[in-house]
């Protein structure tokens, strides 16, 4: 697939076949991160991967509980368009997906989001190249029951950065109409 193609075909998918990613090609587009930028070359992002439906639809509960508490607190917050869905019962943030990766990190590496940032683009054209759809769903990185992150593995000194959903696409969607780059000055 040549670069174009791969850009085109990098799309926010959250519609998938109900078919499982071999682990493999998991840890085969995991790998292919390892050759994104990051500051320092401190490389500080790890990997938590969830197969099971069961455990991705509870982590989806928990993140839809904490935002909703959120809402509570703060009704003004921008996440207040997502309130009609994380009040449906049968809406999962995950979108149902076979699979889900979590971007972990060190809570103390200042550049951890733009290392993640870099490392998931990495991490959704390696699964572009390889026919795999993927959609960073930050709805879903509010888990914060400390027995939960333990059961997923994310240690204390750490923090979720970005949960990715990955699985193979019933169809690409068309890119949204993208405006023109604004070029603010040429010096």
């Amino acid at each position: 697939m040549d670069f174009k193609t791969l850009l085109i075909n990098r799309r926010a998918i959250r519609d998938f076949q109900n078919k499982e990613v071999p682990l493999s090609v998991i840890k085969e587009i995991i790998q292919d991160t390892c050759l994104a930028p990051t500051a320092s070359n401190r490389q500080p992002c790890k990997f938590i991967i969830i197969r099971n439906r069961d455990d991705i639809k509870k982590l989806s509960d928990e993140s839809k509980k904490n935002l909703l508490s959120d809402l509570e607190r703060n009704p003004g917050s921008p996440l207040k368009q997502y309130e009609p869905r994380l009040r449906d019962e049968q809406f999962n943030v995950f979108y149902n997906a076979p699979c889900l990766v979590y971007v972990i990190g060190p809570k103390e590496v200042q550049s951890l989001d733009v290392d993640c940032g870099l490392t998931v683009a990495y991490f959704m054209f390696s699964a572009a190249s390889k026919g795999l759809g993927t959609c960073w769903i930050g709805l879903g990185a509010h888990i914060r029951d400390r027995k939960t992150l333990d059961k997923m593995g994310v240690p204390v000194d750490c923090q979720i950065v970005a949960p990715v959903l990955i699985g193979y696409p019933t169809s690409i969607p068309p890119a949204s109409e993208r405006h023109a780059p604004e070029i603010v000055k040429i010096i």
